[in-house]
């Protein structure tokens, strides 16, 4: 075709599992004149899970399942590997006689170095290798201070985010223009959970819709009670949060198309929306700058705080154990369903750091293995607010109080009991502090404290203290 840059090109899908609106995909097709297709199982990340039975890699598969039906509708479609990224692109390029790689940028730093990896053998071949921005709106040093330094407060950060935020930036890639340059392929079959070495999980009994249509079956939800989200989002018992975050980090729905919709809906609750994604944003330009914050406090000061890290504390708070209701619900949610809503993630983050006394990253690590949406940035950037350890973080002295956020943002216990069912008859006067009711009212329902319902293993004023000392004596020291 005339005016095309490539005889061929690769495009690598990773986490942007959609064949609409994708940078790397539309650029390829107007570059290329025969685009091929790949997605790469990568071992070293599989290799490393620590469970075989992984509701992400499920999600994955199954998203992928419709993608490679999609593009085979559009004329081409997906060749799926497993095996370690990092060679078999190279390996694949050589074998299609490729000319360029096209990829979406990713910004966690094992990525990075891993790409690096590739484009240096690539460049060996006589292959280039094109990253374009994908999976934010803006990235890297879009959004400067006026000294064109990066931004180390968040405020600041999203007026100037906003500020730069029109059309151009929203707008999508009008990737069904150049369909025609697609390959075909008769590749072999999609590899199953078992090929992988993986086993099923719960994903289909949670019915978590997988793949662009059901990203767009839950966003098509979300847009008709946005002009709600501010006054629900914080409650768990209710309908209010987007539930989009794993369909965001796998990349089935475009983070474009989510910003124009909270442009176009305007209001209050669109405008809060907005919000959480340019914290979304905000942390992926601090991973960039700082990618010492992947296992260091970002005031590396705080990295000098004297955590008892008690390791029976954390396995009670792991499994859903501290007596503590709010705190153990929210828990249960995680371990059964891979998801948690995030004035929980707040609850319980703090919690473990300044009730229990656990380093950050120990729970970091946990929701890692455990969350469907798992994100290195946002994770992170939670936990070192949560532990005022981050950039931008919650202050040390304000510590949550889990009885009073209880009592404040489930007032009636339904998310509790939901989770909690051994707690069903407690009156609501007593489910947010069920230790404190009489031996005589604890018969009335039916249950035993410490028995059937774990006491709290620790007092929240006295360790609110503790925190306050452990805390104030670095602060003190540094100065």
């Amino acid at each position: 075709m005339r005016g095309k840059r490539y005889g061929s090109a690769l495009v690598w899908f990773r986490r942007d599992l959609r064949a609409y609106d994708h940078a790397a995909l539309y650029h390829a097709l107007k570059d290329s004149s025969a685009v091929h297709c790949v997605f790469v199982f990568d071992t070293e990340i599989l290799d490393a899970l620590p469970s075989r039975v992984d509701r992400r890699v499920e999600f994955i598969r199954e998203s992928l399942v419709e993608l490679r039906a999609t593009l085979e509708q559009m004329g081409g479609g997906l060749i799926v590997r497993h095996a370690r990224a990092r060679d078999e692109i190279p390996r694949l390029a050589e074998e299609l006689r490729i000319q360029a790689v096209y990829t979406n940028q990713d910004y966690e730093p094992v990525a990075l170095e891993r790409d690096r990896t590739v484009q240096r053998t690539l460049l060996e071949q006589g292959v280039l290798l094109h990253t374009f921005k994908d999976q934010v709106i803006f990235e890297k040093d879009e959004i400067l201070t006026r000294e064109g330094r990066p931004f180390g407060v968040f405020t600041p950060y999203k007026n100037t985010w906003l500020e730069r935020l029109d059309d151009f930036y929203v707008k999508a890639y009008p990737v069904d223009k150049y369909t025609d340059a697609l390959a075909r392929h008769s590749d072999d079959k999609m590899p199953d959970l078992d090929d992988l070495g993986f086993r099923h999980s719960n994903l289909k009994d949670l019915r978590l819709p997988t793949g662009t249509s059901g990203g767009k079956t839950w966003l098509r939800d979300f847009a008709s009670r946005i002009d709600h989200y501010e006054e629900r989002r914080d409650y768990p018992a209710v309908k209010g949060p987007s539930y989009l975050s794993v369909h965001l980090r796998f990349g089935t729905i475009s983070i474009r198309e989510l910003a124009s919709l909270a442009r176009s809906q305007g209001g209050r609750g669109a405008g809060t929306w907005l919000s959480e994604l340019v914290w979304r944003d905000f942390y992926f330009m601090i991973l960039h700058h700082h990618p010492h914050v992947v296992t260091h406090a970002f005031h590396p000061e705080l990295d000098h705080i004297p955590y008892p890290n008690r390791e029976d504390l954390f396995a009670a708070w792991c499994e859903a154990r501290t007596g503590y209701p709010l705190v153990d619900a929210a828990m249960r949610q995680i371990n059964q369903s891979g998801y948690m809503h995030n004035r929980l993630r707040m609850v319980t983050a703090s919690f473990l750091v300044k009730d229990l006394h656990v380093d950050w990253r120990w729970g970091e690590r946990y929701f890692a293995r455990q969350l469907n949406d798992y994100d290195l940035a946002a994770n992170n950037g939670g936990w070192q607010w949560a532990a005022s350890t981050g950039c931008d973080a919650q202050p040390y002295f304000r510590i949550f109080n889990p009885v009073t956020q209880s009592e404040r943002f489930d007032a009636d216990g339904k998310f509790i009991k939901l989770y909690l069912p051994e707690l069903a008859a407690v009156p609501t006067r007593h489910i947010h502090a069920p230790w404190l009711m009489s031996a005589a009212e604890q018969r009335a329902c039916g249950i035993t404290i410490g028995r059937d319902y774990p006491a709290p293993v620790v007092d929240h004023a006295q360790a609110r203290k503790v925190a306050l000392e452990m805390y104030g004596k670095v602060k003190r020291r540094e100065g």
